[in-house]
């Protein structure tokens, strides 16, 4: 009758305490979802200041803006000293062609932006537009401001 009584597995084995020792498994996620919503928030408010800003005099116009693309545009700027831009970095006018051939491979849109001081002569103009043909850019759109005159008696 007395083995009823008996605890089986014996009374002097080592209980473990909860949040004691043992090592914790579970990861918590929570700082991590914090970390990645401020940096969603900072790269949101960021990315809209990363557009290339070399200070150019664009002529106007009163053509409307063009619809926005997914890839990054490539600007190729022409200064009113002649000096040919690649986004921000300035080119030699004899490795303009090489280095658009170098680009259009790279990209999936063969669109680019030109940017032309107001002042600068239509044949550079031209010239630069042949250049960035010849180097597979054949979807060339011409950058302006708007305000310009309209032609229909209307505007500046």
């Amino acid at each position: 009758m007395s083995s009823q009584f008996i605890k089986k597995g014996g009374g002097t084995g080592r209980r473990r305490r909860r949040g004691g020792a043992g090592k914790m498994s579970e990861l918590n996620v929570t700082p991590l979802v914090d970390v990645m919503l401020v940096l969603l928030i900072i790269f949101m408010v960021a990315a809209p200041m990363l557009t290339v800003g070399v200070p150019v005099e664009l002529p106007r116009t009163s053509a409307g803006a063009l619809p926005v693309e997914q890839e990054e545009p490539l600007a190729i700027t022409l200064l009113a000293d002649g000096r040919v831009l690649i986004m921000s970095s300035e080119v030699e006018p004899d490795a303009l062609i090489p280095q658009l051939r170098a680009i259009a491979e790279e990209r999936r849109d063969n669109k680019v932006f030109l940017r032309a001081d107001g002042s600068i002569a239509y044949e550079r103009v031209v010239q630069i537009m042949g250049a960035l043909n010849t180097g597979g850019f054949n979807n060339i759109g011409l950058v302006t401001e708007q305000g310009g005159p309209r032609f229909d008696g209307t505007g500046n």
